[in-house]
């Protein structure tokens, strides 16, 4: 059986291990954590590829633990409740390092299971997910257990497991320098990932004097896109839409269109669309407020469109907004009248501005009083709109830019 590369580059101690310095290196805290001889409960949270699961079987193997290995994707509390009834028995008398990969699909029940065990020692909990623990993870667990973040490895990382990894492969390679950098670059931070690539490049080399020659050509064709990770119900995607808005917001139109770009690129104009949307009305507002007119029109003819033509009118509307002048005057002020509502503020609408249109409604005193406003000298009349509670409250306030103290100065004058 083919025993694929990864595989048999996967590090023994944790001096093998590539990237996690701030974890692993000499002074990091997880490295000094073991060499105490302690293994508490822990939980890694990470991308794929960045040694998750490598680091769990290194510190199951340093402390003399029996490791049991589940993947919540496919096991049941069945798979749980075996390796609970193996406690106090031969197989595990000093108890057992269970490593759970992607915890997240463990319902409430699943992980509520463990909570015993993890609290008398028996059970030594290594959970790894992909997602964000604090979300993905229930707080009983979080609160027993560690979090250490593995980080995307670094290129000069990636390229000190490839060079490994190349005295590994059955046969000898002539592996240009500018080959291992590319595969490096291009993995992502996902050391497996490269490695299958660099396998792969090997296998479909052409041969010279019995070498496999890895070309740069063949690089390109085995690596496209595999540099960036598409998980429209991931960490990755919602932390990518989250820089973009911030990015328009900030009014960075590089930084804005490199991240419309890898949201195109993932196939996701959608949420491409709904960001450009909100942000007109959410950051530029009543500075400029033509601009949602603008976006709205190049969301409407890229959807259209449809790709690739619609990166067009897409980066049009993105550049328009990070480059427009900023005001949120309009999102605080509904924000704070939503504020009020959900602590219970309000009270009933005024009788003069309730309706009077229909019968009876003059007897109950609707619509009595009521000025109309165009009747009066600039269209403008002083009187009550808010209900009596809230009469002297300001919810919005005009905004630091021309347009917005062009409308103060002018009603500044009426009033």
């Amino acid at each position: 059986m083919h025993e694929p590369l990864a595989e048999r580059l996967r590090p023994t101690t944790l001096d093998d291990v590539v990237g996690q310095s701030h974890i692993l290196g000499k002074a990091g805290v997880l490295r000094r954590i073991v060499q105490s001889g302690l293994l508490p409960n822990l939980i890694f949270y990470g991308p794929s590829g960045t040694g998750k699961s490598t680091v769990s079987s290194i510190l199951a193997r340093e402390t003399g633990r029996r490791l049991c290995k589940l993947n919540a994707t496919t096991a049941s509390l069945a798979d749980v409740k075996e390796i609970i009834d193996s406690l106090d028995t031969m197989l595990a008398p000093n108890g057992v390092l269970l490593y759970l990969d992607e915890i997240q699909y463990f319902n409430k029940k699943q992980q509520q299971s463990l909570l015993e065990y993890m609290e008398n020692g028996k059970i030594t909990l290594i959970a790894s997910t992909t997602e964000n623990p604090y979300f993905a993870i229930y707080n009983a667990i979080l609160s027993r257990a560690t979090v250490f973040e593995f980080k995307p490895l670094e290129p000069k990382d990636v390229e000190l497991a490839l060079k490994r990894a190349i005295t590994l492969l059955d046969e000898e390679v002539d592996c240009p320098l500018e080959v291992i950098e590319h595969i490096a670059v291009s993995c992502g931070g996902d050391v497996r990932k490269a490695l299958t690539a660099l396998e792969l490049l090997s296998a479909a080399a052409d041969r010279q004097d019995g070498k496999a020659i890895l070309t740069m050509e063949d690089a390109k064709q085995v690596t496209q896109r595999s540099a960036m990770r598409f998980d429209r119900d991931g960490d990755s995607h919602y932390d990518v839409m989250s820089a973009f808005q911030k990015s328009m917001r900030g009014s960075d139109p590089d930084a804005a269109v490199h991240y419309l770009a890898r949201l195109l690129a993932g196939g996701d104009i959608v949420s491409a669309c709904r960001r450009l949307l909100v942000t007109a009305c959410e950051d530029v507002g009543l500075a400029y407020p033509q601009c949602i007119t603008v976006v709205k029109a190049c969301v409407d003819a890229a959807v259209q469109l449809g790709m690739p033509e619609a990166m067009m009118p897409l980066s049009q509307a993105v550049i328009l907004i990070a480059t427009s002048p900023k005001s949120n005057t309009a999102s605080g002020a509904v924000g704070r009248a939503l504020s009020d509502i959900h602590e219970g503020k309000g009270g009933e609408v005024p009788a003069h501005l309730r309706s009077s249109a229909y019968k009876g409604a003059e007897k109950l005193g609707h619509g009595t009083g009521y000025q109309y406003a165009h009747s009066f000298e600039k269209n403008y009349v002083k009187q009550q709109y808010l209900p009596d509670a809230l009469k002297d409250v300001e919810y919005y306030k005009f905004g630091d830019n021309k347009v917005e103290q062009a409308a103060k100065k002018y009603w500044d004058e009426i009033k």
